[in-house]
């Protein structure tokens, strides 16, 4: 039976001679075939946890497998099955897209393919560039280059170290899309990233990182769900100077300058029926003129998590 997991994470720790713990007891597993996004403050351990996985930083205990293979023992099969984008653009400048790439391919031992080549570059929209020398290309031209390097070699897994920083709003969308049809193909995708609406937008699965611990790994409905506030937002004919005394036990504030009543809750933990709020309110003479109903956004919750 085959192993599902893309990577499977088991007490894994990091500690810097300085004594600075940047990884404390991680457990992951990330399975084939989905886009998993790690999510946390600079200085979190997002990166260390990374490069741990990739052979670039030596744990100090804990086991790594990737795609069944661990990443010591079995060092080359589980580096290979790993394609990184680091966050830095890295390449050389006077060289061409297509021998860059392909010089990539060939770096893991794999045998010249043309037709591999082309069909990446073509799914990346770098065809029409293939000739270009790299230090022509825009930034986030650059920045497709450094996943087709990262690709060229077919892994399981490719890493993408904030993908499109410093890439504008239409390029940034335009490469969600990419790595979509990356996932299409079967490739497993691990993203972190600064842009929480990326997350939101892209992954199946995010994980917190804090303070090299792993606060939480939930899917990306679920999490919404358990940790995501609902407010409804009620525009009042006449303002109010305070939120009415002797009310039921709902947590009421108000904002615009008495303007508005806003009533928060957890629609999966609260059992309040807003009929019956709305029949409290109506006792008081208050009859909304608006109601605006809202969803705490991804971003929110990650604040909630991390301070």
């Amino acid at each position: 039976m085959q192993n599902n997991a893309a990577i499977e994470i088991t007490a894994l720790n990091k500690t810097y001679e300085n004594g600075f713990e940047a990884l404390a007891g991680i457990d992951l597993k990330i399975k084939r075939g989905e886009i998993f996004a790690l999510l946390g403050p600079n200085g979190a351990g997002k990166t260390t946890l990374i490069n741990a996985i990739c052979g670039i930083v030596q744990p100090s205990s804990g086991r790594i497998l990737v795609c069944g293979h661990d990443n010591v023992a079995d060092y080359r099969l589980a580096r290979a099955a790993i394609g990184l984008v680091p966050q830095e653009l890295a390449t050389d400048a006077f060289e061409s897209v297509w021998n860059t790439v392909s010089f990539s391919r060939g770096l893991f031992g794999k045998p010249r393919n043309p037709d591999y080549i082309e069909k990446l570059l073509k799914q990346l929209s770098l065809w029409d560039k293939k000739d270009e020398q790299i230090r022509r290309l825009s930034g986030g031209m650059k920045r497709r280059v450094m996943i087709a390097k990262a690709l060229s070699h077919e892994p399981d897994v490719l890493f993408l170290d904030e993908p499109t920083a410093g890439v504008d709003v239409e390029l940034r969308k335009s490469m969600w899309a990419q790595v979509r049809a990356l996932q299409e193909t079967g490739v497993t995708v691990i993203l972190t990233t600064h842009y929480i609406e990326e997350a939101e937008e892209m992954a199946d699965r995010i994980g917190v990182i804090n303070k090299g611990r792993l606060v939480i790994t939930e899917s990306k409905d679920v999490l919404m769900q358990k940790m995501g506030k609902r407010q409804m937002v009620f525009a009042l004919r006449e303002p109010l100077q305070a939120v009415p005394a002797n009310l039921p036990d709902y947590s009421l504030a108000l904002a615009d300058n008495g303007n508005k009543l806003i009533y928060t809750y957890n629609a999966h933990q609260d059992h309040h029926d807003i009929s019956d709020l709305l029949e409290s309110l109506k006792e008081k003479n208050i009859r909304p003129k608006d109601i605006e109903s809202r969803q705490s956004s991804l971003e929110e919750i990650f604040i909630q998590l991390v301070g």
